[in-house]
């Protein structure tokens, strides 16, 4: 048994190298200064604006959750446009103890529908994007609150925690489109 065991895991392998030295496993990475690769997304995951930069979603995302009124962000594009939107679920214990507007009476809702609080929190995914020095496609020209957590019961986290785009993607592609109609998305200068 072991050895037909050895031989599909084989065969994949086989399936994957394609003889230029290179295992193609879909991963993309980079090398980093002191010449590691890193993992930075998958190629699946990749999507193209309109001017024809690539977006690498997850190494984006990777940074924007470093906010403190951040719990959960999704990166997210139409190939029509020339900036990416994000879906944030904002980080409701901090923003109770730090936002003036929260009350006790106040619902996570209620909070996600404020537009201070989205003008709050898109100006700090601006300053973290400039203060990274990303480009100012990667920047979120506009983000919508989400209240609930993205998780494996409603079918937007994976067993490892990672989001299942795709079904983001059609969960929120209406919000997506109507982030850009709103006027004005925000214009980011770099």
């Amino acid at each position: 048994m072991p050895s037909c065991i050895m031989l599909i895991i084989l065969n994949s392998i086989c399936k994957r190298y394609q003889g230029d030295g290179w295992l193609h496993t879909g991963d993309i990475g980079e090398w980093t200064s002191n010449g590691a690769l890193r993992i930075i997304d998958r190629t699946k995951h990749i999507f193209k604006l309109s001017q024809g930069k690539y977006i690498a979603p997850e190494r984006l995302e990777d940074i924007y959750v470093r906010s403190q009124w951040i719990a959960q962000i999704f990166i997210d594009s139409l190939s029509t446009e020339s900036t990416v939107i994000g879906i944030v679920i904002p980080d409701e214990e901090y923003i109770r103890k730090n936002y003036k507007s929260a009350t006790s009476e106040t619902t996570f809702a209620d909070l996600c529908n404020d537009s201070k609080l989205k003008e709050i929190i898109l100006s700090d995914l601006v300053q973290l994007g400039k203060k990274q020095k990303l480009k100012y496609y990667e920047i979120p020209s506009n983000i919508y609150l989400h209240h609930e957590p993205f998780s494996q019961k409603n079918g937007l986290l994976t067993i490892t925690f990672k989001t299942r785009r795709i079904n983001a993607r059609k969960q929120f592609q209406s919000i997506i489109k109507s982030l850009y109609e709103e006027n004005p998305p925000m214009k980011i200068n770099n």
